[in-house]
């Protein structure tokens, strides 16, 4: 495996991450809070751990956006586009 392979392959990953936090905080929109202990509180807790540190950076520079009630995180967005357009490039 090549290291370019590699690192497509690490970008990957992370996109799938970025997909489940997704999920996984609609759920919470949708469902309400987990309960403690239960998978899906443990699976939050896992994809928030890992994804976090990555999106931090970019909500510094691009904090969410305030429409009306509703927050729309763009630096989930714009983290998940340059991932598509990065590994387009690999």
């Amino acid at each position: 495996m090549g290291l370019l392979a590699l690192v497509n392959l690490v970008l990957l990953v992370v996109q799938l991450l970025l997909v489940a936090r997704a999920v996984l905080d609609w759920s919470v929109a949708l469902a309400g809070p987990a309960m403690p202990g239960s998978f899906r509180s443990r699976a939050t807790s896992g994809v928030t751990a890992v994804t976090e540190p990555i999106l931090a950076p970019v909500r510094k520079v691009l904090p969410p956006l305030r429409v009306g009630g509703v927050s729309i995180d763009l630096a989930f967005i714009v983290l998940f586009l340059g991932i598509s357009v990065l590994r387009a490039l690999i």
